[in-house]
């Protein structure tokens, strides 16, 4: 039976495991280590099976730049182990965390990948809200409003933490 439940201090070997599996490099696997290290991962849910971890969310803060510097979470990285991909396990998790999102008053959260994947859970092309990345790509990033105008009218540029300049290197 599959359960998702937050992070345990004893799980960072395991969540390590698992982004190092699902990636063809160790990049996510030290951004999620750096991110949990300096304090900024606020919701960070695992999918266990028995007591294995087969999957990892972490959602961590972005803001946009502006007036008054509006701020929620950006969703990533996400990881499944291989030999668990595609059976739900990650929607599973992108929903959970969503929900905890929302009982914790997230005004709203962003994400960079698959459209036709993110779509389904409510999130929208971010630059329709006026929103751009320091990733230069559009499509591909998409926004959730968990508030009401949680967006500044204005939009403006998200950024994520200087954690995500390890994905570069």
């Amino acid at each position: 039976m599959l359960t998702i439940r937050p992070e345990r201090s004893d799980d960072a070997a395991a969540i390590h495991e698992v982004h190092r599996a699902a990636f063809p490099t160790e990049a996510e696997a030290k951004l999620v280590d750096r991110l949990r290290e300096n304090g900024h991962s606020p919701v960070s849910l695992v999918a266990e099976e028995g007591h294995r971890i087969v999957g990892h969310v972490l959602f961590s803060p972005v803001t946009i730049a502006g007036m008054n510097d509006t701020s929620g979470l950006g969703l990533a990285p996400i990881a499944v182990i291989p030999t668990r991909q595609r059976q739900g396990v990650g929607s599973r998790l992108i929903e959970e965390g969503l929900a905890v999102c929302r009982r914790t008053g997230v005004p709203f959260v962003v994400v960079l990948g698959d459209p036709a994947f993110y779509h389904r859970f409510g999130f929208q092309r971010a630059s329709t809200l006026g929103l751009s990345n320091e990733y230069g790509v559009d499509d591909e990033f998409m926004v959730l409003e968990l508030s009401p105008n949680a967006i500044p009218a204005a939009g403006g540029l998200v950024t994520y933490g200087p954690e995500f300049a390890l994905l570069a290197e």
